[in-house]
This record gives C-alpha cells, structure tokens and sequence, in this order.
C-alpha cells in the first residue's frame, strides 16, 4: 500500500512539472482561422497538424450554425433583390446547433490538433446564430453556452457567467510572454451603419484593465472581423462586408486605447472575409499595426466560381484599391490576396536579435501564400510623429491613408467599372435585339414583294 501511495504520489508530482514546464515553454508557433463549414470536406487539418502549433486560435464561423434559404428573384419568396420579402438566413434550432458541433469536434483531423495543442476562440455570426447578427439576436444566451460546450470551456469558467465570450490568456516565461485577448465582436454590437458600438461599454471596460495589464512581448487581439481593413469603403455600392472600419468610432477608439496604455507588440488576427489578407496601420499608436486575416478554413471567395474563371476574382481584387494590404515579393499573386482554403500563422524567433515574428497565410498543402517578417523591435512605440503624421511621405505613406479618404474616382473605380462593363453588355443586347428584329422585318417584307 505504501508503494502505491508513493508511486501515485510521483506521478502526480511528475505531472505537476510537466505542466508547469508547459506554461513556461516559450510559445513559436500559433496556427488560427474561421468559417469552417462542419458539412463540407476539412483536408486543411492535416495542413494545421504538420505546422504543429502550440496554440490554436478560432476566430469565428467555427461552425455554420444559420439555416441559408435557397437564392430566389421571383416568386412568392423572394430572398434577393430590393423587392425581396423573407430573409435569406434563419437561425437554427438549440438541438441542431448541438448537432453541428458535434459534428465539427468529432472531425478526426480537428480532434487530433485538439489532443497536441490549447484551443481557444471567439465566435463569429454564423455560429453567434445568425448572419450579420448583432446585439439585438435573441438566442444569444443559448448559442454562447453551446459555443463554450465546443471549446470545453469549464463549467466554473467566468466566460459562462458574463454577457459574451471575451476571454484573455497568458503564454510563456518571463520576457517571452505572449498575451492572446479573443474580442466578442457579437454580443453588443450595435446594427450596421449606425457607427455605435462594437464592443459594449462592459468589453470596453475589461478590454482597457488587460492592456493596462502586465507588460508582454507580444499581445495578440483576436477579433472576428477585420480591423485595419475596410473594403467596403471601396468596393460599395456593389457589396459590403462587415469591419471595424464601418464603425470608425470604435476603431479610432480602440487604436487610442493601444496608445494610450503605451501597450507595445500588439498583432491583429481576424476572419470573416473567405480570403487571406496581411494589412498594415502605420498611423495610428506609434508603431505599425499588422492585421493577418486567415478566412477560410473551408469557405473561401474562389470556391463559388468555376475553376477557369477564378482568374477574375484575382483580377477583381487587384484592381480594387486598399491602401492597408501588405505588398511584397512573398505574395502568390500580383493581389497580395488569397482566395482560397487557408490557415493562418504566427512564428516567433525568440533567438533573433532583435526577435523576430513571422505572419502567414498558408493554404490547404501549408505553402506559404502570403507573409512578411516582422521584427519585434519594430512593434515599440517611438515616441515621435514619424509613425503617426499622416502627411508623412516615404514608403510608408500608403498605410497611412484610410481607404475612406481616397479621392473619390479612386475609391469607386472598380463600381464604376463594373457598371460600365453592365452598360456595355445591356447596350450590346439591346443592339443585337434591335438587329434581329430588323432583320426579321426586312425578311418579311421581301417574302411579301416576292
């Protein structure tokens, strides 16, 4: 009995240092995405699994927990165009939002990283419950207790007691502490185009208390939709996605708060998109401020087209203006965008002198598709205008304009594009309708001369 008491006694002191040897391993590689469909195809785990990353980040869309109506013009129905009259998503029931995580966590590739790696995540709004939902969506209490099911989240966790799923984490020993703060970009949203808030006045308040916090190296701040970003500003009227930057209120908040709190290293990731993306702020707290979008998993923008045509969502993205994108020479394409199946990446050098960060978007092989290096001494504030000015002039200058203050012929170059090629096509139509109907007369008339 005394060695079985000893012996269970060195095991669970062996276990004791394991752990605490894990929480102070230094972190190198963390792995994130979004929108990954739980009713499609996942080959990109294997991708993920190779990479082996430490910690895993969802940033939303972890599952497609809406009900998407089929697209209707006509009829009774009508789920698209100005004269529609039933909306084109529907929330899901509580018994199959539990049926769709099941079925994401049982995904053999995803239960395998699970068993390597800490998973942690916020939501986005298909698995909040509905598209584009915001704080008025009434099965919000439900959804954020099946969504903290998902990431086994323990049932004494404070994340299961507060209003949204906003959480904070630390990594790493002293002097290479990574800080991971996952925003709730839902849960006290207020309705587009209202410039209100993203993050209610309690997130603001806890968001404020972990960037006053203790100092770290590195502070990742995961948020579901893109912060530095906003490609609605030039791809409207013709579509709009969802972005900090459509409520500039709350992203010039949010950049005052990094600034004011002198919080150095701090590293964006986000989704939503359905495209991989690296954008760059060099004007708003003293240093610059990168932004890796990994979007999607399993969704992405070059799925929904027809392989030989895939070449114009590349071309539609290269000649839409972005002022943010990073452009480089480890870029695929000539965009600097990628539109399909990928992952995002973060490798840290704590061994470099300074130490060095890595930022990626891989794709579903773990090829780099997009990435630019980062030094980690770049990430301090300096204590001067010369990141802040936007009058300064230099390479840097176009990450210091916002898209929304581009000159208007550059802003809505790719409507007025679009809409010349429709006017072009209609008038082609027109005239080869105009054609045959002359034509057809004119044989007419010649059978009745004959």
């Amino acid at each position: 009995m005394k060695i079985l008491s000893f012996w269970c006694f060195s095991l669970l002191f062996t276990a004791a240092i394991a752990t605490e040897t894990a929480q102070d391993s230094p972190i190198t590689r963390i792995a994130f995405g979004s929108c990954a469909n739980q009713s499609a195809p996942q080959p990109i785990w294997e991708a993920i699994n190779k990479y082996d990353p430490q910690v895993f980040i969802w940033l939303g869309d972890n599952i497609y927990g809406d009900i998407r109506k089929p697209n209707r013009l006509i009829g009774k129905e009508r789920t698209i165009g100005p004269w529609r009259n039933s909306p084109r998503f529907v929330p899901s029931s509580e018994a199959e939002m539990k049926v769709r995580y099941a079925k994401a966590k049982a995904n053999p590739g995803y239960s395998r990283l699970q068993r390597k790696a800490r998973v942690i995540g916020t939501w986005d709004d298909h698995d909040y419950g509905l598209n584009d939902a915001g704080k008025e969506f009434d099965r919000k209490v439900v959804n954020q207790r099946l969504m903290l099911d998902f990431l086994d989240e323990p049932l004494d966790s404070p994340r299961r007691k507060q209003a949204g799923v906003y959480a904070s984490y630390m990594f790493g020993p002293s002097n290479r502490k990574v800080k991971v703060i996952v925003l709730d970009t839902r849960y006290h949203r207020d309705p587009l185009r209202s410039d209100g808030s993203i993050l209610g006045d309690t997130q603001w308040g806890w968001l404020e208390n972990e960037l006053r916090g203790p100092h770290t190296e590195i502070t990742i701040i995961a948020s579901s939709v893109q912060v530095i970003s906003n490609l609605s500003a030039t791809t409207g009227p013709l579509f709009y996605m969802e972005s900090w930057g459509r409520f500039p209120k709350e992203r010039k908040r949010l950049f005052q708060l990094i600034q004011d709190t002198k919080r150095n290293g701090v590293i964006f990731i986000s989704g939503d998109v359905h495209f991989g993306e690296i954008t760059r702020y060099d004007c708003a707290v003293g240093y610059p401020l990168y932004d890796v979008t990994s979007s999607g998993l399993v969704q992405s923008v070059e799925k929904v087209f027809p392989r030989p045509l895939r070449f114009l969502v590349r071309l539609m993205f290269w000649y839409t203006p972005n002022t943010m994108r990073v452009i480089n020479d480890n870029c695929r394409y000539r965009s600097c965008t990628y539109g399909q199946q990928n992952f995002g990446a973060i490798s840290i050098d704590w061994n470099a002198n300074p130490a060095a960060v890595r930022l990626e978007i891989r794709d579903v092989n773990g090829v780099t598709a997009l990435s630019t290096n980062v030094s980690l001494s770049e990430l301090q504030p300096r204590g001067s205008k010369s990141l802040t000015d936007p009058n300064k002039k230099g390479k840097s200058q176009r990450h210091c304009t916002l898209e929304a203050e581009l000159p208007g012929i550059t802003r809505y170059r790719l409507a007025v594009l679009v809409y010349f090629i429709i006017a072009v096509l209609v008038m082609a139509l027109v005239g080869l309708i105009i054609g045959v109907v002359l034509t057809i007369t004119a044989c007419v008339y010649k059978c009745k001369v004959d």
